[in-house]
């Protein structure tokens, strides 16, 4: 049985497949701190600092100040507010991986359109053994 998981668990899918799973980690901190760090500030200022986390539908018969009071007095709720944010974080996300790969696509374009080397030129002796080879062929 040991011997069965170990050529499981080394078969080039595997392998590929677990180095995919740990880059595409590291990807998604890149991408979160990209999208805090860098996106969110502006779009934040642009909407003018609006958070729609605390909006909510409270269903119960008690009215609280806000959403943690809700939540601490274990009200049931439903909290748009919060889904509306992981939308918007979503979108923003796939926004960004998207240009990402736009770019990314771009440049291996660029890459494969560049023109191939020009061959080496060839040795002496090539050079020489063709001169043979062609005094050959006219006799």
């Amino acid at each position: 049985m040991f011997e069965e998981f170990k050529k499981f668990a080394m078969r080039g899918n595997v392998v590929d497949m677990a180095v995919g799973i740990i880059i595409g980690a590291a990807f998604g901190k890149i991408v979160s701190s990209a999208v805090n760090d860098l996106i969110m500030p502006p779009i934040g200022m642009l909407m003018g600092g609006v958070d729609f986390s605390n909006l909510y539908v409270n269903l119960g018969d008690e009215v609280y100040a806000n959403l943690a009071a809700a939540e601490a007095a274990g009200a049931p709720l439903i909290k748009y507010g919060v889904f509306i944010n992981t939308v918007l974080d979503f979108v923003i996300v796939a926004f960004a991986i998207f240009m990402t790969i736009k770019l990314m696509n771009k440049l291996k374009k660029e890459e494969e359109e560049a023109p191939p080397a020009a061959p080496p030129e060839p040795s002496e002796e090539v050079k020489l053994l063709r001169e043979i080879r062609d005094a050959l062929s006219k006799r």
